[in-house]
């Protein structure tokens, strides 16, 4: 039975997951703090949210659109801890940027960073990044968050300070009354006959930017949630699947084979991510398929009022709707163990600022969706937004969450759709890549 549209929005809640603490095991130790009464080791490495910082400066990187995610809780700790805070834009290409500069030695004290398994791996965590276990605030983050990413090898080293994002889609709800679709797709078979309705109604199903093309992934991965969660990316880690086998490649096919049937814009070779935003609020499309930056690029065209009356959000699988998660750079940050004991406490005492005292004025800040229990999210964020959290629990990890590596699977994609590539070039130079990234780690059977 499909869900009905009216019914559909819920409020954000999340799969029950049992959230560890081990000993936090640094290679340095921090200063004492003015909390430490018995000398603790658990409270010299994670300092009280206040203790003195004076004459202490922090540097955090972030990327164009994360820079000023953490400027509200910069400036509230710079005036409890006396400490200076600097946030630091690192030109795109963000990631390639940070580890160019950390392969030389450059290194921040804090960093906005994709909190996957892949992205961990690629700087070097062991070597490069301070261990958060014990951190003080996992213990209170939502069920089914504190484990969902941001560990490798069983170490935490990233702080999820906001929802991982989720690949699912955005529709326009007028242009689905106006084709008189009353209830949401609840598997993938469904969405594309509510799309079949669409054309048939005259409007553009969906909308795609392969001039940018780092949103054609999103596709492909959405079709391989189910086979994610009965352990394709294991086998692919292994080498006992690859991208050139049934499920992945089928994916590709069937991308393929929507764009050549004329479900998506006509400009789709040169239509680009802003022109995306632009043409579900102006009516030019009823679906884009994306994740939560998305979003953002919608809440900056127009207000909250007009969203939530005009852009709704579902998850969608094979089966069922069940959303992909692949949380990126915005959604963590990271600590790096710059060998300073007393520069390594202060960064830890910043992430427990911003995750303890000073996450309730962030989160009203910022206006988005609460990750940590007690602490209420925004008044001001969109439904849509709380239907993309309340779907984080019931979702699988996106290739980016649990493959070892992370090929250009997009670029390849985006060839295809500007008719460089075919859907068997596709799978092919992407297995090639991740082949030569998973050797190259020393991964098994490569």
């Amino acid at each position: 039975m499909r869900k009905s549209i009216a019914g559909f929005a819920a409020a954000a809640a999340f799969a029950l997951v049992a959230a560890g603490c081990s000993d936090p095991g640094s290679s340095s130790t921090a200063e004492p703090t003015s909390s430490s009464t018995d000398g603790g080791a658990m409270e010299e490495h994670w300092p009280a949210q206040d203790t003195n910082r004076d004459g202490v400066t922090l540097t955090i990187w972030a990327a164009q659109n994360s820079t000023q995610t953490a400027q509200s809780v910069a400036d509230e700790f710079e005036t409890l801890t006396g400490a200076t805070v600097n946030i630091e834009t690192i030109p795109d290409p963000y990631e390639q940027s940070i580890q160019t500069k950390v392969a030389t030695g450059d290194m921040p004290d804090l960093a906005f960073w994709q909190p996957t398994g892949s992205q961990l791996t690629v700087l070097n965590a062991k070597q490069n990044l301070q261990s958060l276990d014990g951190a003080p605030w996992v213990d209170s983050y939502e069920p089914g968050l504190a484990d969902i990413t941001g560990i490798l090898d069983g170490t935490r080293y990233a702080a999820l300070v906001t929802t991982p994002a989720v690949e699912g889609v955005y529709y326009n709800k007028d242009l689905f009354e106006q084709a008189g679709i009353t209830d949401l797709p609840t598997n993938w078979d469904e969405m594309i006959a509510d799309a079949d309705t669409l054309k048939a109604a005259g409007i553009t199903p969906f909308y795609e930017m392969a001039a940018d093309r780092w949103a054609t992934q999103w596709w492909v991965q959405v079709q391989l949630a189910d086979a994610a969660a009965d352990g394709l990316w294991d086998r692919v880690n292994a080498n006992e699947e690859a991208f050139t086998d049934a499920t992945i490649q089928g994916a590709i096919d069937n991308y393929k084979a929507l764009i050549d049937d004329g479900y998506f814009n006509d400009d789709i070779k040169t239509a680009t991510f802003i022109d995306q935003g632009n043409a579900l609020l102006n009516d030019e499309a009823a679906m884009v398929m994306q994740v939560n930056s998305y979003f953002g690029q919608l809440q900056s065209l127009t207000d909250t009022a007009t969203l939530d009356e005009k852009v709704g959000f579902f998850p969608i699988s094979p089966s069922g709707n069940v959303g992909t998660f692949i949380p990126d750079q915005s959604n963590a940050v990271v600590a790096f163990a710059t060998g300073d004991d007393v520069q390594e406490a202060t960064a830890r005492q910043f992430l427990s600022y911003w995750m303890g005292d000073g996450y309730q004025s962030f989160v009203d800040t910022v206006k988005t969706v609460s990750l940590i229990s007690g602490v209420e999210s925004s008044s001001e964020v969109p439904q849509a937004l709380l239907d993309v959290a309340a779907s984080v629990g019931d979702s699988v990890g996106s290739m980016q969450a649990l493959a070892i590596a992370n090929p250009d699977l997009y670029i390849y994609l985006a060839d295809m759709i500007q008719g460089t590539k075919t859907p068997e070039q596709v799978a092919e130079a992407t297995q090639q890549q991740f082949a030569e990234f998973a050797a190259a780690q020393g991964a098994p059977g490569f």
